[in-house]
């Protein structure tokens, strides 16, 4: 069952979502030495990553991914990166080894071959998890007012790739830029945790449908409801929603 936690504003929703990343890492860390947590772009999880970087975090035994990239050079504005190394990665001085982004200046193709390889060989997949799929611990996502979430769009043939896809390459973003790298959806769902973040009133279409029948042209909706954490300020929840 998915949870949803409605907060009064956009500061809000990042802090709750910061202590609820540090709890499940904590638990991985608990469970198995190391934790993996997969990150997202976006101003919500900017703010996150902010504050996360400065909590308690046994950051020398967590492995840093990311759950898509634009096909960018990691210095270019538009970079999850570059997100990332600026609010987390470096104010958390978390050593460059244990992060793994994605090479998105190699192109759509090649960058999701060498990351789906990367992921296999540093991830183990959860006991009859399907093919082998990797099993992250924690994945941190946003997601759109189309309903799309890493770069898995609206009936994109990207959903379909099957349960032992990893990483796909994504050629016709209906955003700019059109190429892309994504975790597939067969990974999202494998996730032990995945925490999906929105503000504003902008993203209160979106939480409504993920909320609803499985779609793929709600791409959100596919999630695993049963290891879901949704997270949104009340602008974004669906209406009726009480606190």
């Amino acid at each position: 069952m998915t949870r949803l936690t409605s907060c009064v504003d956009a500061d809000t929703v990042a802090e709750r979502a910061a202590a609820e990343v540090v709890r499940q890492l904590r638990h991985a860390l608990d469970e198995r030495g190391i934790a993996h947590l997969a990150l997202s772009g976006g101003t919500t999880p900017g703010r996150t990553y902010e504050l996360l970087a400065g909590m308690p975090v046994e950051w020398d035994r967590v492995e840093v991914w990311f759950a898509d990239e634009r096909c960018v050079a990691p210095e270019d504005e538009q970079s999850n990166y570059r997100l990332a190394r600026e609010t987390l990665l470096d104010p958390a001085d978390i050593a460059p080894e244990r992060v793994h982004r994605m090479e998105g200046e190699l192109g759509p193709d090649d960058g999701a071959r060498r990351y789906a390889q990367a992921l296999a060989e540093r991830v183990s997949s959860e006991s009859g998890a399907e093919a082998g799929v990797p099993c992250l611990d924690v994945v941190v996502l946003g997601i759109g007012p189309d309903g799309h979430v890493a770069s898995l769009f609206p009936g994109a043939s990207t959903l379909d790739a099957g349960e032992s896809a990893i990483c796909e390459g994504v050629r016709d973003s209906p955003k700019p830029p059109p190429e892309r790298i994504t975790l597939s959806l067969a990974v999202l769902r494998a996730a032990r945790n995945t925490l999906l973040l929105a503000t504003g009133t902008s993203k209160a279409d979106a939480i409504a449908a993920m909320l609803g029948e499985p779609s793929r042209h709600v791409p959100a909706s596919l999630l695993a409801r049963g290891r879901l954490t949704v997270i949104v300020d009340d602008a974004a929840a669906p209406g009726g929603f009480l606190r």
